[in-house]
């Protein structure tokens, strides 16, 4: 499973305003703010962000100042993919070192919708450990039961992280995990699909649908 909740986006104005300093053509600004505080491009920065990134890495360097921010909760074998993007992302998560210990575990701790039955019994005799094992360590405060916690905490355990990407991050995400087998990728990508202004700056690879 994976929740991805409170997205944001920001920057856009500093970022489309650095785009035009190559050709110092800020004069042709034409994007402003809606009654909601939106930033809404117009017209001719659009145009001119659509074109640099179709144009490839080299020229879209303003994406890299579009940042987005989002809540993900994911089961840790994810987060251990997701782990590959080290450039231009940073993350915030809730530790299990410290707060393992925090709270009752049960099933809706782990990842576990596409488990066989018989699996599933397993990391049921699994869950019924480890609150045995937290119980034990809030009593007696003996780590030999918070290292049992520790060290036998399944890769499906979900953990909330606070993620803040930027748009060229998102490209490579987008296309390098559209397809994978798992589906955690997929939710995210239809996530990153609905961003603002993702169809003419992330999704730059797709074919074109103008008639």
């Amino acid at each position: 499973m994976i929740k991805i909740e409170r997205v944001s986006v920001m920057n856009f104005e500093n970022a489309i305003r650095g785009a035009r300093n190559p050709l110092n053509s800020w004069d042709r600004m034409d994007s402003s703010y809606d009654e909601k505080g939106n930033f809404i491009l117009g017209p001719n920065d659009l145009s001119l962000a659509a074109r640099l990134a179709k144009a490839g890495s080299d020229h879209r360097k303003f994406l890299r100042q579009i940042f987005v921010t989002m809540d993900i909760t994911a089961p840790l074998y994810w987060w251990k993919e997701f782990d590959t993007y080290k450039v231009g992302t940073v993350a915030n998560s809730c530790s299990t070192m410290h707060k393992i210990q925090a709270k009752e575990f049960v099933r809706e701790d782990f990842s576990m919708e596409r488990m066989t039955e018989d699996s599933a019994r397993v990391m049921d005799s699994v869950i019924e450990f480890l609150e045995s094992e937290r119980k034990k360590y809030l009593e007696t405060k003996d780590k030999a039961h918070w290292h049992n916690m520790i060290q036998l905490l399944p890769s499906s355990f979900n953990q909330m992280r606070t993620v803040t990407m930027n748009y060229e991050v998102l490209i490579n995400i987008y296309y390098a995990r559209k397809t994978h087998k798992l589906a955690e990728w997929h939710e995210l990508c239809d996530v990153i699909a609905g961003l603002p202004y993702a169809n003419e700056l992330i999704l730059v690879k797709e074919p074109s649908t103008e008639g």
